[in-house]
Protein backbone atom coordinates (compact mmCIF):
# COMPACT_ATOMS: atom_id res chain seq x y z
CA UNK A 1 0.00 0.00 0.00
CA UNK A 2 2.82 2.02 0.84
CA UNK A 3 4.06 1.87 -2.56
CA UNK A 4 1.24 3.31 -4.30
CA UNK A 5 1.40 6.95 -5.86
CA UNK A 6 -0.82 9.39 -4.82
CA UNK A 7 -3.82 9.83 -6.72
CA UNK A 8 -2.98 12.90 -9.33
CA UNK A 9 -3.68 12.88 -12.96
CA UNK A 10 -0.76 14.45 -14.99
CA UNK A 11 -2.75 14.88 -18.44
CA UNK A 12 -5.74 16.59 -16.99
CA UNK A 13 -3.14 19.08 -15.60
CA UNK A 14 -1.40 19.47 -18.27
CA UNK A 15 -4.82 19.96 -20.54
CA UNK A 16 -5.74 22.57 -18.33
CA UNK A 17 -2.83 24.48 -18.50
CA UNK A 18 -2.74 24.16 -22.41
CA UNK A 19 -5.65 25.41 -22.42
CA UNK A 20 -5.13 28.84 -20.74
CA UNK A 21 -2.00 29.31 -22.72
CA UNK A 22 -4.49 29.12 -25.90
CA UNK A 23 -7.50 30.58 -24.95
CA UNK A 24 -8.04 33.85 -23.16
CA UNK A 25 -11.35 32.50 -21.65
CA UNK A 26 -10.27 29.40 -20.58
CA UNK A 27 -9.04 31.09 -17.26
CA UNK A 28 -12.67 32.69 -16.14
CA UNK A 29 -14.00 28.68 -16.10
CA UNK A 30 -11.74 27.73 -13.78
CA UNK A 31 -10.28 30.21 -11.29
CA UNK A 32 -13.15 29.96 -8.76
CA UNK A 33 -13.20 26.37 -8.08
CA UNK A 34 -9.35 25.18 -8.86
CA UNK A 35 -6.66 26.03 -6.42
CA UNK A 36 -2.99 26.39 -7.48
CA UNK A 37 -2.56 23.49 -4.34
CA UNK A 38 -4.54 21.08 -6.69
CA UNK A 39 -1.73 20.58 -8.95
CA UNK A 40 0.59 17.62 -8.61
CA UNK A 41 3.39 18.47 -10.05
CA UNK A 42 4.97 21.34 -8.69
CA UNK A 43 6.09 23.07 -11.73
CA UNK A 44 2.35 23.39 -12.80
CA UNK A 45 1.09 24.61 -9.28
CA UNK A 46 3.95 27.49 -10.18
CA UNK A 47 2.43 28.15 -13.96
CA UNK A 48 -1.21 28.11 -12.94
CA UNK A 49 -0.86 30.44 -10.14
CA UNK A 50 1.28 32.66 -12.60
CA UNK A 51 -1.46 32.12 -14.95
CA UNK A 52 -3.60 33.30 -12.27
CA UNK A 53 -2.13 36.56 -10.83
CA UNK A 54 -2.13 37.53 -15.06
CA UNK A 55 -6.03 37.25 -15.18
CA UNK A 56 -6.93 39.11 -11.86
CA UNK A 57 -4.69 41.43 -13.08
CA UNK A 58 -6.36 41.53 -15.92
CA UNK A 59 -4.27 40.78 -18.51
CA UNK A 60 -3.34 37.93 -21.07
CA UNK A 61 -2.10 34.36 -20.27
CA UNK A 62 -0.69 33.82 -23.30
CA UNK A 63 2.77 32.17 -23.77
CA UNK A 64 4.64 34.96 -24.15
CA UNK A 65 2.66 36.76 -20.91
CA UNK A 66 3.57 33.73 -18.62
CA UNK A 67 6.84 33.26 -19.49
CA UNK A 68 7.63 36.47 -19.05
CA UNK A 69 6.06 36.69 -15.78
CA UNK A 70 7.98 33.97 -15.02
CA UNK A 71 11.46 34.53 -16.25
CA UNK A 72 11.22 38.52 -14.83
CA UNK A 73 10.73 36.81 -11.30
CA UNK A 74 13.97 33.79 -11.72
CA UNK A 75 10.82 30.81 -11.90
CA UNK A 76 11.20 30.39 -15.61
CA UNK A 77 13.69 27.35 -15.48
CA UNK A 78 12.32 26.28 -12.11
CA UNK A 79 9.22 25.40 -14.11
CA UNK A 80 10.98 23.68 -17.00
CA UNK A 81 11.66 26.84 -18.87
CA UNK A 82 9.82 27.66 -22.52
CA UNK A 83 10.18 24.69 -23.44
CA UNK A 84 8.05 22.82 -21.26
CA UNK A 85 5.54 26.38 -21.81
CA UNK A 86 5.48 25.46 -25.52
CA UNK A 87 4.97 22.10 -24.92
CA UNK A 88 1.73 22.39 -22.69
CA UNK A 89 0.42 24.50 -25.91
CA UNK A 90 1.62 21.93 -28.17
CA UNK A 91 -0.36 18.99 -26.56
CA UNK A 92 -3.60 20.96 -25.92
CA UNK A 93 -6.20 21.25 -29.14
CA UNK A 94 -8.62 23.28 -27.79
CA UNK A 95 -10.09 24.58 -23.46
CA UNK A 96 -13.25 22.71 -24.41
CA UNK A 97 -13.06 20.58 -21.69
CA UNK A 98 -11.03 22.41 -19.23
CA UNK A 99 -13.80 22.43 -16.47
CA UNK A 100 -14.14 18.56 -16.76
CA UNK A 101 -10.38 18.41 -15.91
CA UNK A 102 -10.63 20.68 -13.42
CA UNK A 103 -12.81 18.43 -11.86
CA UNK A 104 -10.47 15.34 -12.11
CA UNK A 105 -7.62 17.44 -10.85
CA UNK A 106 -9.90 18.43 -7.82
CA UNK A 107 -10.92 15.50 -7.09
CA UNK A 108 -7.88 13.80 -7.05
CA UNK A 109 -6.06 16.72 -4.90
CA UNK A 110 -9.34 16.22 -2.13
CA UNK A 111 -8.03 12.12 -2.21
CA UNK A 112 -4.64 12.95 -1.54
CA UNK A 113 -5.81 15.15 1.20
CA UNK A 114 -8.09 12.12 2.85
CA UNK A 115 -4.66 9.87 2.41
CA UNK A 116 -2.64 12.85 4.69
CA UNK A 117 -5.47 13.03 6.94
CA UNK A 118 -6.00 9.45 7.59
CA UNK A 119 -1.77 9.22 8.49
CA UNK A 120 -2.28 12.22 10.98
CA UNK A 121 -5.17 10.11 12.36
CA UNK A 122 -3.64 6.88 12.49
CA UNK A 123 -0.59 8.76 14.23
CA UNK A 124 -3.34 10.62 16.88
CA UNK A 125 -4.66 7.15 17.63
CA UNK A 126 -0.78 6.12 19.24
CA UNK A 127 -0.67 9.19 21.31
CA UNK A 128 -1.74 7.37 24.25
CA UNK A 129 -1.15 10.76 26.41
CA UNK A 130 -4.05 12.74 24.09
CA UNK A 131 -7.10 12.36 25.92
CA UNK A 132 -10.00 10.14 23.55
CA UNK A 133 -12.04 12.88 22.77
CA UNK A 134 -9.72 15.10 21.57
CA UNK A 135 -8.42 12.52 19.43
CA UNK A 136 -11.92 12.08 18.10
CA UNK A 137 -12.38 15.73 17.80
CA UNK A 138 -9.08 16.33 16.22
CA UNK A 139 -9.61 13.27 13.97
CA UNK A 140 -12.97 15.44 12.76
CA UNK A 141 -12.03 18.33 12.08
CA UNK A 142 -8.61 17.32 9.58
CA UNK A 143 -12.00 15.56 7.77
CA UNK A 144 -13.91 17.85 8.66
CA UNK A 145 -11.53 20.58 7.09
CA UNK A 146 -11.88 18.47 3.58
CA UNK A 147 -15.60 18.26 3.29
CA UNK A 148 -15.84 21.78 3.69
CA UNK A 149 -13.55 22.79 0.83
CA UNK A 150 -15.69 21.29 -1.19
CA UNK A 151 -18.69 23.52 -0.37
CA UNK A 152 -18.61 27.00 -2.75
CA UNK A 153 -17.22 29.95 -0.96
CA UNK A 154 -20.52 31.40 -1.03
CA UNK A 155 -22.48 29.06 0.63
CA UNK A 156 -24.04 30.54 3.74
CA UNK A 157 -26.42 29.47 6.41
CA UNK A 158 -29.63 31.34 5.69
CA UNK A 159 -29.76 33.56 8.91
CA UNK A 160 -27.20 35.47 7.42
CA UNK A 161 -28.61 35.57 3.98
CA UNK A 162 -32.10 37.07 5.75
CA UNK A 163 -30.01 39.49 7.79
CA UNK A 164 -28.30 40.89 4.57
CA UNK A 165 -31.39 40.76 2.65
CA UNK A 166 -33.13 42.94 5.52
CA UNK A 167 -30.08 45.24 5.76
CA UNK A 168 -29.98 46.07 1.82
CA UNK A 169 -33.97 47.33 2.02
CA UNK A 170 -32.32 50.03 4.09
CA UNK A 171 -28.86 50.05 2.09
CA UNK A 172 -28.37 52.45 -0.93
CA UNK A 173 -28.67 49.24 -3.43
CA UNK A 174 -31.52 50.36 -5.45
CA UNK A 175 -33.17 48.33 -8.63
CA UNK A 176 -32.55 51.19 -11.34
CA UNK A 177 -35.39 52.64 -13.21
CA UNK A 178 -34.51 51.90 -17.04
CA UNK A 179 -36.44 55.55 -17.86
CA UNK A 180 -39.41 53.81 -19.83
CA UNK A 181 -42.01 54.07 -17.47
CA UNK A 182 -44.37 50.59 -19.71
CA UNK A 183 -41.08 48.77 -19.20
CA UNK A 184 -40.52 49.28 -15.52
CA UNK A 185 -44.16 48.28 -14.92
CA UNK A 186 -43.70 45.03 -15.51
CA UNK A 187 -39.91 44.36 -15.36
CA UNK A 188 -39.26 47.04 -12.19
CA UNK A 189 -35.91 47.95 -13.43
CA UNK A 190 -32.13 47.27 -13.57
CA UNK A 191 -30.56 45.19 -11.05
CA UNK A 192 -26.96 44.91 -10.00
CA UNK A 193 -25.97 41.41 -10.52
CA UNK A 194 -27.98 40.84 -13.63
CA UNK A 195 -28.14 39.94 -17.40
CA UNK A 196 -30.86 41.84 -19.44
CA UNK A 197 -30.45 40.24 -23.05
CA UNK A 198 -32.37 42.62 -25.66
CA UNK A 199 -32.15 40.64 -28.88
CA UNK A 200 -34.30 41.62 -32.26
CA UNK A 201 -33.85 40.85 -35.93
CA UNK A 202 -31.58 43.36 -38.05
CA UNK A 203 -33.08 47.50 -38.32
CA UNK A 204 -34.95 47.12 -34.70
CA UNK A 205 -32.83 49.47 -33.33
CA UNK A 206 -31.32 47.28 -30.82
CA UNK A 207 -28.42 49.63 -30.54
CA UNK A 208 -30.26 52.52 -30.16
CA UNK A 209 -32.72 50.95 -26.88
CA UNK A 210 -29.47 50.33 -25.61
CA UNK A 211 -27.63 54.19 -25.65
CA UNK A 212 -31.14 55.17 -24.70
CA UNK A 213 -30.92 52.76 -21.47
CA UNK A 214 -27.69 53.65 -21.15
CA UNK A 215 -28.71 57.56 -20.74
CA UNK A 216 -30.97 57.07 -18.15
CA UNK A 217 -28.54 55.52 -16.10
CA UNK A 218 -26.02 57.96 -16.87
CA UNK A 219 -28.83 61.20 -16.36
CA UNK A 220 -31.31 60.26 -14.31
CA UNK A 221 -28.77 57.95 -12.09
CA UNK A 222 -25.90 59.81 -12.51
CA UNK A 223 -24.09 56.30 -12.59
CA UNK A 224 -20.98 55.18 -14.96
CA UNK A 225 -21.70 53.62 -18.26
CA UNK A 226 -19.45 50.93 -20.08
CA UNK A 227 -20.08 50.31 -23.70
CA UNK A 228 -19.01 47.67 -25.68
CA UNK A 229 -19.58 48.44 -29.11
CA UNK A 230 -18.08 45.08 -31.42
CA UNK A 231 -20.40 46.62 -34.46
CA UNK A 232 -20.00 50.56 -34.75
CA UNK A 233 -16.89 52.40 -34.14
CA UNK A 234 -16.51 54.80 -31.26
CA UNK A 235 -17.19 57.92 -33.57
CA UNK A 236 -20.16 56.60 -34.41
CA UNK A 237 -21.47 55.41 -31.44
CA UNK A 238 -20.70 59.39 -30.23
CA UNK A 239 -22.84 61.17 -33.61
CA UNK A 240 -25.49 59.20 -32.20
CA UNK A 241 -25.04 59.88 -28.83
CA UNK A 242 -25.10 63.75 -29.71
CA UNK A 243 -28.38 62.86 -31.76
CA UNK A 244 -30.07 62.09 -28.46
CA UNK A 245 -28.50 64.32 -26.13
CA UNK A 246 -30.16 67.06 -28.93
CA UNK A 247 -33.54 65.79 -28.00
CA UNK A 248 -33.29 64.45 -24.22
CA UNK A 249 -35.23 66.77 -21.98
CA UNK A 250 -32.26 67.32 -19.48
CA UNK A 251 -31.28 69.61 -21.93
CA UNK A 252 -34.32 71.31 -23.27
CA UNK A 253 -33.44 74.39 -21.48
CA UNK A 254 -30.58 74.70 -23.69
CA UNK A 255 -32.33 75.18 -26.89
CA UNK A 256 -30.06 72.64 -28.53
CA UNK A 257 -31.36 72.32 -32.24
CA UNK A 258 -31.99 68.62 -32.81
CA UNK A 259 -29.77 66.54 -34.56
CA UNK A 260 -30.72 63.90 -36.38
CA UNK A 261 -28.70 61.16 -36.81
CA UNK A 262 -28.28 61.28 -40.31
CA UNK A 263 -27.26 64.76 -40.74
CA UNK A 264 -23.87 64.14 -39.24
CA UNK A 265 -23.19 61.33 -42.15
CA UNK A 266 -24.51 63.65 -44.70
CA UNK A 267 -22.20 66.46 -43.38
CA UNK A 268 -19.11 64.03 -43.84
CA UNK A 269 -19.99 62.83 -47.53
CA UNK A 270 -20.70 66.54 -48.40
CA UNK A 271 -24.20 66.40 -49.54
CA UNK A 272 -25.83 68.74 -47.17
CA UNK A 273 -23.70 70.67 -44.61
CA UNK A 274 -24.25 71.47 -41.13
CA UNK A 275 -25.91 75.05 -40.41
CA UNK A 276 -24.70 77.01 -38.41
CA UNK A 277 -26.96 76.53 -35.78
CA UNK A 278 -26.71 72.88 -35.80
CA UNK A 279 -22.88 73.28 -35.33
CA UNK A 280 -23.62 75.58 -32.18
CA UNK A 281 -25.58 72.58 -30.76
CA UNK A 282 -22.56 70.01 -31.75
CA UNK A 283 -20.12 72.48 -29.71
CA UNK A 284 -22.73 72.43 -26.57
CA UNK A 285 -23.22 69.25 -27.16
CA UNK A 286 -19.33 68.07 -26.68
CA UNK A 287 -19.34 69.77 -23.69
CA UNK A 288 -22.12 67.98 -22.43
CA UNK A 289 -20.88 64.33 -23.68
CA UNK A 290 -17.14 65.22 -21.97
CA UNK A 291 -18.87 65.41 -19.03
CA UNK A 292 -20.72 62.17 -18.58
CA UNK A 293 -18.94 59.45 -16.95
CA UNK A 294 -19.57 57.19 -20.20
CA UNK A 295 -16.66 54.80 -21.22
CA UNK A 296 -16.84 53.39 -24.84
CA UNK A 297 -15.05 50.65 -26.24
CA UNK A 298 -15.01 49.32 -29.90
CA UNK A 299 -12.61 46.45 -29.28
CA UNK A 300 -13.25 43.89 -31.99
CA UNK A 301 -11.58 41.19 -30.79
CA UNK A 302 -12.75 41.87 -26.80
CA UNK A 303 -13.26 38.73 -25.06
CA UNK A 304 -15.05 38.42 -21.53
CA UNK A 305 -11.73 38.14 -20.03
CA UNK A 306 -10.87 41.57 -21.34
CA UNK A 307 -14.54 43.13 -20.53
CA UNK A 308 -13.87 42.15 -16.87
CA UNK A 309 -10.82 43.39 -16.88
CA UNK A 310 -11.74 46.79 -18.29
CA UNK A 311 -14.69 46.62 -15.68
CA UNK A 312 -12.79 45.85 -12.88
CA UNK A 313 -10.16 49.18 -13.54
CA UNK A 314 -13.21 51.96 -14.45
CA UNK A 315 -15.29 50.52 -10.93
CA UNK A 316 -12.00 50.65 -9.14
CA UNK A 317 -11.90 54.37 -10.85
CA UNK A 318 -15.48 55.51 -10.44
CA UNK A 319 -16.05 53.25 -7.28
CA UNK A 320 -19.23 52.51 -8.80
CA UNK A 321 -21.32 51.02 -12.55
CA UNK A 322 -24.47 51.71 -13.39
CA UNK A 323 -24.50 49.45 -16.54
CA UNK A 324 -22.08 47.72 -18.98
CA UNK A 325 -23.58 47.02 -22.38
CA UNK A 326 -21.77 44.65 -24.97
CA UNK A 327 -23.29 45.36 -28.65
CA UNK A 328 -23.59 42.64 -29.20
CA UNK A 329 -23.36 38.55 -28.47
CA UNK A 330 -22.90 37.26 -31.60
CA UNK A 331 -20.02 39.34 -32.37
CA UNK A 332 -17.91 37.71 -29.71
CA UNK A 333 -18.46 34.08 -30.65
CA UNK A 334 -17.08 33.92 -34.06
CA UNK A 335 -16.68 30.69 -35.81
CA UNK A 336 -13.46 30.00 -35.17
CA UNK A 337 -14.39 26.23 -36.69
CA UNK A 338 -15.66 24.71 -33.20
CA UNK A 339 -19.08 24.82 -32.13
CA UNK A 340 -20.53 28.33 -32.66
CA UNK A 341 -23.15 27.31 -29.92
CA UNK A 342 -20.81 26.54 -27.30
CA UNK A 343 -18.66 29.46 -28.01
CA UNK A 344 -22.19 32.07 -27.88
CA UNK A 345 -23.03 30.11 -24.28
CA UNK A 346 -19.62 30.63 -23.48
CA UNK A 347 -19.51 34.15 -23.90
CA UNK A 348 -22.93 34.35 -22.60
CA UNK A 349 -22.16 32.57 -18.69
CA UNK A 350 -18.86 34.57 -18.63
CA UNK A 351 -21.13 37.98 -19.17
CA UNK A 352 -23.72 36.31 -16.42
CA UNK A 353 -20.61 35.20 -14.16
CA UNK A 354 -18.78 39.10 -14.49
CA UNK A 355 -22.70 40.61 -13.74
CA UNK A 356 -22.78 38.68 -10.14
CA UNK A 357 -19.06 39.22 -9.29
CA UNK A 358 -18.79 43.05 -10.25
CA UNK A 359 -22.52 43.64 -8.80
CA UNK A 360 -23.90 45.46 -11.77
CA UNK A 361 -26.39 45.08 -14.31
CA UNK A 362 -25.10 43.79 -17.75
CA UNK A 363 -27.41 44.52 -20.83
CA UNK A 364 -25.94 42.40 -23.93
CA UNK A 365 -27.75 42.41 -27.53
CA UNK A 366 -28.39 39.62 -29.53
CA UNK A 367 -29.45 38.93 -33.14
CA UNK A 368 -32.59 36.60 -33.72
CA UNK A 369 -32.17 34.00 -36.19
CA UNK A 370 -34.00 34.71 -39.73
CA UNK A 371 -36.68 31.75 -39.27
CA UNK A 372 -39.09 34.42 -37.73
CA UNK A 373 -39.41 35.65 -41.63
CA UNK A 374 -40.92 32.94 -42.87
CA UNK A 375 -43.90 33.54 -40.23
CA UNK A 376 -46.82 35.35 -40.97
CA UNK A 377 -46.77 36.85 -37.19
CA UNK A 378 -43.58 38.16 -37.09
CA UNK A 379 -43.21 38.77 -33.59
CA UNK A 380 -40.05 37.29 -32.20
CA UNK A 381 -40.63 34.48 -29.66
CA UNK A 382 -37.83 33.36 -27.29
CA UNK A 383 -37.21 29.88 -29.15
CA UNK A 384 -35.72 32.60 -32.18
CA UNK A 385 -32.88 33.42 -30.08
CA UNK A 386 -29.70 32.44 -31.82
CA UNK A 387 -28.97 29.18 -30.19
CA UNK A 388 -31.27 29.89 -27.89
CA UNK A 389 -31.36 27.29 -25.58
CA UNK A 390 -28.29 28.66 -23.29
CA UNK A 391 -29.10 32.04 -23.79
CA UNK A 392 -32.73 31.65 -21.85
CA UNK A 393 -30.83 29.49 -19.37
CA UNK A 394 -28.43 32.25 -18.45
CA UNK A 395 -30.56 35.61 -18.50
CA UNK A 396 -32.39 37.30 -16.28
CA UNK A 397 -34.23 38.77 -18.72
CA UNK A 398 -35.02 38.65 -22.35
CA UNK A 399 -36.04 41.34 -24.05
CA UNK A 400 -37.48 40.86 -27.89
CA UNK A 401 -37.81 44.03 -30.10
CA UNK A 402 -40.28 44.48 -32.14
CA UNK A 403 -41.37 47.08 -34.64
CA UNK A 404 -44.78 46.34 -37.17
CA UNK A 405 -44.26 48.61 -39.65
CA UNK A 406 -40.24 47.35 -40.54
CA UNK A 407 -42.82 44.51 -42.25
CA UNK A 408 -46.22 46.28 -42.77
CA UNK A 409 -45.45 49.50 -44.01
CA UNK A 410 -49.06 50.09 -43.80
CA UNK A 411 -49.59 49.35 -40.13
CA UNK A 412 -51.14 51.65 -37.71
CA UNK A 413 -48.26 51.73 -35.39
CA UNK A 414 -46.13 53.68 -37.07
CA UNK A 415 -43.25 54.60 -34.50
CA UNK A 416 -44.48 52.08 -32.46
CA UNK A 417 -41.61 50.01 -30.54
CA UNK A 418 -42.76 46.30 -28.45
CA UNK A 419 -40.48 45.59 -25.72
CA UNK A 420 -41.53 41.65 -25.35
CA UNK A 421 -40.33 41.04 -22.17
CA UNK A 422 -40.30 36.97 -22.89
CA UNK A 423 -38.46 36.14 -19.50
CA UNK A 424 -38.35 37.77 -16.14
CA UNK A 425 -36.50 35.68 -13.36
CA UNK A 426 -37.58 38.38 -10.80
CA UNK A 427 -40.63 39.73 -11.91
CA UNK A 428 -43.44 38.97 -14.77
CA UNK A 429 -43.51 38.82 -18.36
CA UNK A 430 -45.41 41.29 -21.21
CA UNK A 431 -44.78 43.74 -23.48
CA UNK A 432 -43.74 47.30 -23.15
CA UNK A 433 -45.76 49.14 -26.63
CA UNK A 434 -43.83 52.94 -26.63
CA UNK A 435 -42.70 55.54 -29.13
CA UNK A 436 -39.45 54.99 -30.45
CA UNK A 437 -38.07 57.76 -33.25
CA UNK A 438 -35.48 56.19 -34.88
CA UNK A 439 -33.80 59.19 -36.20
CA UNK A 440 -32.87 60.67 -32.92
CA UNK A 441 -32.88 57.11 -31.17
CA UNK A 442 -35.57 58.39 -28.51
CA UNK A 443 -37.85 56.35 -26.37
CA UNK A 444 -41.15 57.61 -24.86
CA UNK A 445 -44.28 56.96 -23.23
CA UNK A 446 -47.40 56.40 -26.41
CA UNK A 447 -49.96 58.82 -23.82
Amino acid sequence: MSEQLPPQNIEAEEAILGGILLDPEAMSRVEAELHPEAFYVSAHQEIYRTALKLYLLGKPTDLMSVSTYLADRGLLEKVGGTAKLAQLLNRTVSAVNIDRYAALVMDKYLRRRVIAAGHSIVDLGYEASIELDSVLDQSEQKLFSISTQRLAFNTEHNASVAAAAFNQLEENSPIYSTGIAELDEIMVGFEPGTLTIVAGRPSMGKSQIALFLSLQMLLAHELPVIFFSLEMTKKQLEYRLWSALSVASYYKHLNLTPLRSDRLRQHRAGKQFLNNCEMNSIASLVGIASELPLYINDSRGITVSGIASECRQIKAKEGRLGLVVVDYLQMMAEDSGGNRSYELGDVARGLYKLAGNLNVPVLALSQISRGVEARQNKRPLMSDLSQSGILEMVADNIILAYRDEYYNPDTPAVDVLELILAKARHGRTGTASVFFDKSYGTIESLS
